[in-house]
């Protein structure tokens, strides 16, 4: 490994090094930006005319930028994988049916690996996608279609680490995967069934009935029960509120535990012996069962509020939740 003295280091500018990288590779993105022509549209057609999936496959830095290709369109609705090209030619290609498309970079167009490939695929009837630097390569020249994403320059200033070209990569299989989802209408609602476990996912796909407390979990009395009788429902079912409800549990009001310090501050009242539906909240804030999560939280927070109690559309009281419940979902 190359030693650097601490002088060399002391002296050295890499804030300038760094901001000259990104003059390069932004002129680079500039100059493959202005070569997005009818072959690019071309490309789009042929995998939203695809019944399989689009096959990502390189070698090297090429593969890693394929790789993340790969997982951006599977993501935004194209159906899309990573494939080996060594391990292709060694049983793997069994994985690429006659319905797919092959998506290869390589950006000299001329690995081996690939290029061994490419009978096999066209004897199968696939179409292949070649994104290369070089236009008269022999993997330009063999593809159907050839996306050009040749830079002025590496930013490496050897001219020899794969930089620019890899961003120039990037950045076209980036473009394919969001002109690919506009073109098909994906949603975000789309976007979050295929990432149920992250932040957007739990927000789009999270209803109140995932998180709410049912049955005898739900705190309830009758107008006529004293306030001590609501404190001691409070108190078991430990979410700071209770609801008032009638004999067919439709929802008349809710006490909870501001309220309580409300009437504790009441000198007039008698805890044992005042009626609840005398000191209880009268059409209190509610949510639906045909709610998200998010929209609890969002109540709750415009309502300066820390509990919802649920209702069906005949007002029916059928749950409870609070905000500690949406954190524990992650909701907030």
């Amino acid at each position: 490994m190359p030693s650097v003295t601490s002088n060399s280091s002391d002296s050295f500018d890499f804030a300038a090094s760094g901001r000259r990288v990104f003059a390069i590779e932004a002129e680079a993105l500039n100059a493959v930006a202005g070569r997005i022509d009818g072959a690019f549209s071309a490309a789009c057609r042929a995998i939203l005319a695809c019944k399989g999936r689009v096959v990502c496959t390189g070698m090297g830095k090429s593969g890693h930028v394929a790789r993340k290709i790969a997982a951006t369109l599977a993501s935004t609705g194209t159906p899309a994988f990573y494939m080996h090209p060594g391990e292709a030619a060694h049983g793997d290609l069994g994985m690429v049916t006659d319905a797919d498309v092959l998506l290869a970079l390589s950006y000299s167009g001329e690995s081996d690996e690939i290029l061994l490939l490419l009978p096999a695929l066209k004897r199968q009837g696939n179409t292949v996608i070649a994104m290369t630097g070089r236009p008269q390569s022999s993997l330009a020249s063999e593809a159907d279609l050839h996306l050009d994403v040749a830079v002025p320059t590496e930013a490496c200033p050897l001219h020899l680490a794969p930089t620019s070209s890899t961003t120039a990569s990037l950045a076209m299989g980036d473009a394919l995967a969001i002109a690919l989802l506009e073109a098909r209408g994906f949603t975000a609602d789309d976007f979050a069934r295929s990432h149920p476990a992250g932040a957007l996912g739990r927000r789009l796909l999270l209803h109140i009935t995932d998180v709410m407390h049912v049955g005898d979990e739900v705190p309830k009395v009758t107008p006529d029960a004293s306030i001590s009788a609501a404190l001691m429902e409070m108190s078991r079912k430990r979410l700071g509120m209770t609801a008032i409800v009638d004999e067919t549990d439709t929802l008349l009001g809710l006490y909870t535990d501001g309220d309580l310090r409300r009437s504790l501050d009441d000198a007039q009242i008698d805890l044992r012996n005042t009626r609840i539906d005398a000191v209880m909240t009268r059409a209190p804030k509610t949510i639906n069962t045909e709610a998200l999560a998010v929209e609890a939280a969002q109540m709750m927070e415009a309502h300066k509020i820390s509990g919802l109690l649920v209702t069906n559309a005949q007002g029916t009281l059928v749950g409870a939740l609070n905000i500690h419940d949406l954190l524990r979902a992650r909701v907030v």
